[in-house]
């Protein structure tokens, strides 16, 4: 019995106890080094005259037994001689094909292995592993064999082929893992194709199929079908990534299939995005946009990330650093040389090269959604309308520090147009219907979007011919104020204080109106109890007797949406100021210009708190006494 040439009783219990999380990896890890061992024979025999194939097919096999109860990974690659099994299978961590990378002075030769630590992954699931090999340049085999920590064993061993096997005596299963599966040829398949379909040389497993017999000619009435067994020799994996073959041989038929089968939808991606780059790192993404959201999208189940592969093999199902959240939508892969892995392959290490990778996904992503935008307008729109409050809260988010990226990408209702519009869309109108008259972009926020088209101030702003943004999402008002401007012209809510509508004739005629009827005005204040900050007269409110506005940076909308956060997360800033704004035109003010005359403050304070409930209402605010409510209008009835 030899002893590992490292520490090895603690090192080997470390990777098969900490560095790998599945135990199903291990397939992976074997089927990666064979892969390695077939690559380097297929260049041995490129750069030696004396090594020819042969016209042999280079592949891997799966062999399981349950009878033996053994797992068998073959290939018939470069295979080991008595010292290089000693050399890469006796020194745990120690890497072949980094060796045979530096003796040919290339790192242009693709081998995956990086850390010579998967094969010891093996005994996460097997009491005793086996490999018996044959080099190439050697005529006689050699067997490696090791029940783990206590060392392993080299003898010599009968093998006619080049090429490795790698024998697992599985474990006996237990009431938390089922060794046995791994023997199962509908498992190996699935850990196969999950992890290992691209690799490029087939993987072959004969499998255990049925299949119907024919009907025979004299067969009687009571006919049963019959059925026979029988084996076929099957590659399991498919070898060519459908992202590393020539666009001109995929037809988008083909994506939308690969997309429905691997995410598991029923309807195609809006939109198909392949992207190829070499340079400071290279890649292949093969990107989807979807054209409906998940049913747990805006969920706190749902997990953002692109499939990582390194060479063809699947090293995460999801790695979020790929993406940023508020493109979290996009689903697809990114296939790379170049990425760094830890040691156990299944993560990444945050290194340099997927920043630039993240980065370049990032600018490609917001070009096509672009590009949807511009020349599949419907298509777009149905996009947004999916997942248009992420890019939002993008905008939003970070204090703001996406805002100027997505900011091209959002789109709002006008209330002129009735069509959604972008920033862009909206400025450009502004400008063909002489824009230095408009002081501002209008919008008007709420939770529906008929009744902001009809609130007093929105046909206000509609009359002087300007357009309105129609905001109906709780964050469209916060990413209209991160954002602050657009085309040099501010925001404004169309409930806030001055719109800069009217002339200096008109404010000077309303501050008269209003000196006029201070006493009233104030008078109707202190009948509300300081649920306002100040009464003002309008005469801009056509028919409508009444409307409130914020006088402040909280808005009427926003004081709404911030009343659904703790008081700890909304803070003291969660209450808006205030103005009662009385049409000065409309009967009811001359109502209450009797009311106050004669002196009857009951009726003034009735009147009053009708009004300011009128109010609250046509803003879709709640009303802090109903039944009052009710009471005062019944009253005014009889």
């Amino acid at each position: 019995m030899r002893k590992f040439k490292a520490e090895s009783q603690k090192l080997l219990e470390m990777m098969i106890n900490s560095v790998y999380t599945n135990k199903e990896i291990f397939l992976r890890e074997l089927i990666s080094n064979a892969s390695d061992a077939l690559d380097k024979r297929y260049w041995a025999s490129l750069n030696r005259e004396e090594i020819s194939l042969g016209g042999q097919e280079l592949a891997l096999r799966i062999v399981p037994d349950k009878a033996s109860r053994t797992l068998t990974v073959s290939d018939n690659g470069c295979g080991m001689d008595k010292e290089e099994l000693e050399a890469n299978l006796g020194t745990i961590a120690k890497s072949g094909s980094q060796d045979f990378k530096r003796a040919n002075q290339s790192e242009d030769i693709d081998i995956i292995g990086q850390f010579g630590v998967g094969f010891y992954s093996a005994f996460m699931v097997a009491d005793k592993v086996t490999v018996i090999s044959r080099g190439l340049d050697a005529d006689q085999a050699w067997k490696w064999e090791s029940r783990g920590v206590e060392g392993y064993t080299v003898s010599p061993a009968e093998k006619e082929e080049i090429g490795t096997d790698v024998i697992l005596q599985l474990r006996e299963d237990t009431e938390t893992d089922r060794y046995s599966d791994y023997l199962e040829e509908w498992r190996l398949t699935d850990i196969v194709k999950r992890y290992s379909d691209y690799v490029r040389y087939p993987i072959r497993m004969l499998r255990h199929k049925s299949r119907a017999l024919p009907r025979p000619a004299d067969a009687p009435a009571d006919w049963q079908q019959e059925y026979e067994d029988y084996t076929e020799d099957e590659i399991l994996n498919s070898m060519t990534p459908l992202w590393k073959k020539n666009p001109g041989e995929v037809t988008q038929e083909d994506y939308d299939r690969y997309y429905k089968e691997r995410f598991r939808d029923f309807t195609a991606p809006a939109r198909t995005v392949l992207s190829r780059a070499e340079g400071r790192v290279s890649y292949t993404a093969l990107l989807f946009l979807p054209g409906k959201a998940p049913y747990d999208y805006y969920s706190s189940e749902f997990e953002k990330g692109l499939a990582l592969y390194a060479s063809g093999v699947l090293i995460t199902e999801k790695c979020a650093d790929l993406l940023p959240d508020y493109f979290s939508f996009v689903r697809g892969l990114v296939d790379s040389e170049d990425v760094s892995l830890n040691l156990s392959r299944e993560m990444l290490q945050q290194d340099h090269q997927l920043k630039l990778i993240a980065s370049a996904l990032e600018k490609k992503i917001k070009s096509e959604l672009l590009t949807m935008l511009r020349t599949e307008r419907e298509k777009y729109e149905s996009f947004f309308e999916a997942f248009g409050r992420q890019l939002k809260f993008g905008a939003y988010s970070d204090f703001g520090a996406h805002a100027e990226l997505l900011k091209d990408l959002l789109l709002f209702r006008s209330a002129r147009m009735q069509k959604m519009l972008t920033l862009e869309e909206y400025a450009a109108a502004m400008d063909a219907t002489d824009g230095e008259k408009q002081k501002y972009i209008y919008y008007a926020a709420g939770d529906e979007a008929s009744r902001l088209l009809a609130l007093p101030a929105t046909q206000q702003v509609l009359d002087k011919g300007f357009d309105v943004l129609l905001c109906a999402e709780d964050i469209d008002e916060f990413v209209l104020m991160t954002l602050g401007s657009f085309a040099d012209k501010e925001f404004r809510n169309v409930n806030s204080g001055d719109l800069g509508l009217e002339s200096e004739a008109e404010k000077q005629a309303a501050k008269e109106a209003e000196q006029e009827n201070r006493q009233l005005l104030d008078a109707v204040k202190q009948a509300l109890a300081g649920k306002v900050k100040r009464v003002a007269l309008s005469n801009q409110l056509k028919d409508h007797p009444v409307s409130l506005s914020a006088d402040g940076p909280i808005s009427l909308e926003m004081e709404k949406v911030l009343s659904r956060f703790p008081k700890s997360q909304a803070g003291e800033m969660a209450k808006s100021d205030q103005v009662l704004n009385i049409n000065s035109q409309h009967p009811v003010f001359a109502a209450l210009k009797q009311a106050h005359g004669s002196g009857d403050e009951e009726k003034l304070k009735e009147y009053a708190a009708i009004l300011y409930d009128q109010a609250r209402l046509i803003e879709g605010l709640p009303l802090d006494d109903p039944a009052a409510f009710a009471r005062r209008v019944a009253k005014l009835m009889v």
